[in-house]
């Protein structure tokens, strides 16, 4: 492979801000894997935002690079998974197996797409010096004969656009928006683009905690959510504290500490086979890497107010943030029907345009 721009690269990154910012140019903030990807003729190499390789883990898009993408190019964009009118993260992380055979059959039963935000690189020629205005002409041209399964992102400089793009594309699993300013060129790595999240709260139910990788403190909340049959499922963690503070809810938490997990909602979270009926912290993953996923149960008598972004299924996509304890609501209230529902909006819609 010889490119302008070579491998490895960092993507250039957002940091957040509470509204949408004037005077730039606004795209949907994409829920899926952000990747660079190099093509060089007959050679193609997708790159995390690590800088990883995930192309063996996505042979249909490889596929599709060389066959839509221009022969010598170099792309920022992301890896999404769309059916039935929205994006769906888990498939993405199913595709990180080490048996090609099951990559395959993923690869034919759920393919991915590559949306495309950036142009880094054309022919001969690098663009990262290159303001974000002609950089963007550049990638509407360079892939203009594309076709499904590679899209270019829809853009605007349109401010109000961007504000019923922010609401509207919530009901097809994206999170956001980002606004690059105009005159920006790429710059690897740096936080120097702007995002705006959807920021909601729900009342759970603090039903443990996990250790911190320093010692005897707390490193998480664990989170969970009653169903519609009053099961308790695990819905995530708020882990982002002052070390003094998870010293002090060690101590604030203990007159709930269990000495087993036998009685608790979560008791069988060693067994394998239970967590195909009810979510439970522990589960099985490729992505546990052998760490530690043991906890402390405590009495599921205590609820915590936090902030999250949004759902995927049944879970909250990210680490949400704890906001504080809420001792006017009793466990059994804090249910899934809290959580705002967006107003459904078909993903194949804004691929369209």
């Amino acid at each position: 492979m010889d490119l302008p721009v070579m491998p490895p690269v960092s993507p250039m990154l957002a940091k957040p801000v509470a509204d949408i910012p004037a005077g730039m140019q606004y795209e949907a903030k994409w829920d899926g894997f952000r990747v660079i990807v190099f093509r060089d003729g007959d050679e193609v190499e997708i790159a995390s935002r690590t800088t990883k390789p995930l192309t063996r883990y996505f042979p249909e898009v490889a596929g599709a690079v060389r066959a839509q993408l221009p022969r010598r190019c170099v792309v920022d964009g992301e890896l999404v998974i769309a059916h039935d009118g929205r994006l769906h993260f888990e498939e993405l992380l199913e595709r990180i197996h080490p048996a090609d055979s099951r990559v395959r059959t993923l690869a034919e039963r759920t393919p991915a797409s590559l949306v495309a935000f950036d142009l880094l690189a054309l022919g001969p020629d690098a663009l990262l010096d290159a303001p974000q205005t002609v950089r963007r002409e550049a990638l509407i041209g360079a892939l203009r004969p594309a076709r499904a399964p590679v899209y270019t992102a829809p853009a605007t400089t349109d401010r109000e656009l961007a504000r019923r793009w922010f609401t509207q594309f919530e009901g097809a699993g994206l999170d956001g928006v980002v606004a690059k300013p105009l005159d920006l060129p790429y710059r690897p790595g740096e936080r120097v683009m702007f995002k705006v999240k959807h920021a909601r709260t729900a009342d759970c139910v603090v039903a443990g905690y996990r250790l911190h990788k320093s010692g005897p403190v707390v490193g998480s909340l664990l989170l969970g959510l009653h169903d519609d049959s009053g099961q308790l499922q695990h819905v995530g963690v708020c882990a982002s504290f002052p070390m003094a503070r998870r010293r002090a809810l060690v101590e604030e938490l203990a007159p709930l500490r269990m000495d087993e997990a036998a009685d608790h909602p979560w008791g069988a979270w060693t067994d394998e086979a239970a967590h195909a009926s009810r979510r439970m912290p522990g589960g099985p993953s490729r992505w546990s890497g052998g760490k530690d996923l043991s906890w402390v149960p405590l009495r599921p008598e205590r609820v915590c107010e936090v902030a999250y972004d949004h759902m995927e299924g049944s879970r909250f996509r990210h680490t949400v943030r704890f906001r504080r304890w809420r001792p006017d609501r009793t466990p059994e209230s804090c249910t899934y029907a809290q959580l705002a529902e967006p107003v459904g909006y078909d993903l194949g819609e804004l691929l369209r345009d």
